[in-house]
């Protein structure tokens, strides 16, 4: 089957996919300008600000409107936040305290924030005397209820973690229809702690946010979904405004805590990075399902399949071998604008256990709201492809890469 031909046959049987995405789009644009004129946002919210960044008022403004749009008390919202692990870090060191005891009802979490729970002699948060158990999923990849209630009837836990994306695990992503019921669940079983989702990839993918069905506290990444490609760095947290306190206490100090916190760029990107943002996760939402289709049609596996609800922008392609993953890789870094002549190699990334290769040929170094692709060098030889600022690029990179595999 020709190129063409294979990906407008993905295009129509994707028809009516499209067209839901293009609605959860036009309901989340909704929600994010009801937030900037709720803040009344205005040119002074863009300047920038230095020293200490007392009185700064676009800091403020925009945490005000994260919270708003997520149906959340409070927010932070501060390119302090190096990256997703460490705004993860944060607001757990952030709400936790010695011989609190940590519950992941996912299964281990994502390879970089592993060292941050169980570390040893690294100021991890098993130094500092919590403690953790871990929840496997069921076969299926879904949470293990008869555990989670025999765990809770057994234990006092102070916080119950969810990792809504799949990471570098063979699963689907987790809906907010199903964080909703997990926070039910664990409400009705008398746990009174914090409920602590990490949303990473999963902003604006679906009409509501975890923060809307239960949870106490969303973190993820600005060069992910929420800074819609533009945010040049940053991360979140958002929640119960007496979690988020603590939180401002661990990234700043307990003296000043959000009183604080000044940057000398100006906060332009970070507003109209997030303004843009549902249309930017719809765009990528679109070209994902499009490559996974035509993959699909191609007889490879995907995670999550295309008929299947879609809950982060992430997508699981499974290959037989190292080659034909390096490969796949490699073919993503080369339809990209930057860097598009770099030759990929495997390398010991900061945080993971094995060697990774990833393409991230974007305007922000190693955004993965844009297109991108990465994956461990383990078995099941498994890439993890995500983003892509609009749908025309993810075309034309679809293309590219069919045009490879094909020959």
């Amino acid at each position: 089957m020709k190129v063409d031909e294979l990906i407008l046959r993905a295009e129509r049987g994707l028809r009516a996919r499209f067209e839901e995405i293009d609605e959860i789009s036009l309901c989340n644009q909704e929600k994010v300008l009801s937030a900037f004129k709720a803040e009344e946002i205005a040119l002074r919210h863009f300047a920038p600000s230095t020293g200490y960044g007392y009185g700064d008022e676009g800091r403020t403004a925009l945490c005000h409107v994260y919270a708003r749009a997520f149906g959340a008390e409070a927010a932070i919202v501060s390119p302090a936040l190096l990256s997703g692990t460490h705004a993860l870090t944060v607001a757990l060191f952030g709400v936790l305290r010695p011989n609190n005891r940590i519950l992941f009802v996912t299964g281990e979490p994502y390879d970089t924030i592993r060292p941050v729970i169980w570390g040893k002699e690294n100021g991890s948060l098993s130094d500092f005397g919590v403690s953790f158990t871990v929840l496997p999923l069921t076969e299926n990849g879904k949470i293990d209820y008869d555990g989670l209630a025999a765990n809770l009837d057994v234990c006092d836990f102070d916080m119950v973690y969810l990792q809504r994306s799949r990471g570098y695990e063979l699963r689907d992503a987790f809906t907010v229809g199903e964080i909703g019921e997990l926070c039910a669940f664990v409400r009705a079983h008398g746990f009174e702690g914090c409920i602590f989702v990490d949303n990473c990839y999963g902003e604006f993918v679906e009409k509501t946010e975890p923060t809307e069905v239960g949870a106490d506290l969303i973190v993820g990444s600005l060069i992910k979904n929420p800074g819609g490609g533009l945010a040049p760095t940053g991360g979140y947290i958002a929640g119960r405004e007496k979690y988020i306190r603590l939180c401002e206490n661990r990234l700043t100090a307990p003296s000043v805590g959000g009183e604080i916190g000044s940057y000398a760029y100006g906060y332009q990107p970070f507003f109209q990075g997030f303004f843009l943002a549902p249309h930017v996760v719809g765009q990528a939402l679109k070209g994902g399902l499009l490559i996974g289709r035509c993959m699909e049609l191609l007889g490879y596996e995907n995670f999550p399949a295309t008929d299947k609800p879609l809950a982060d922008i992430t997508r699981a392609i499974r290959f037989d071998t190292e080659k034909q993953l390096c490969d796949f890789i490699q073919s993503v870094q080369d339809v990209s604008p930057v860097d598009s002549f770099v030759k990929l190699e495997p390398w010991d990334m900061p945080g993971y256990d094995d060697k990774v290769i990833m393409a991230a040929g974007t305007f922000v170094a190693g955004a993965s709201i844009e297109l991108s692709a990465d994956a461990p060098i383990r078995e099941p030889y498994t890439a993890y492809f995500q983003g892509g600022l609009t749908y025309e690029h993810c075309k034309l990179a679809c293309r590219e890469i069919l045009k490879k595999l094909l020959s």
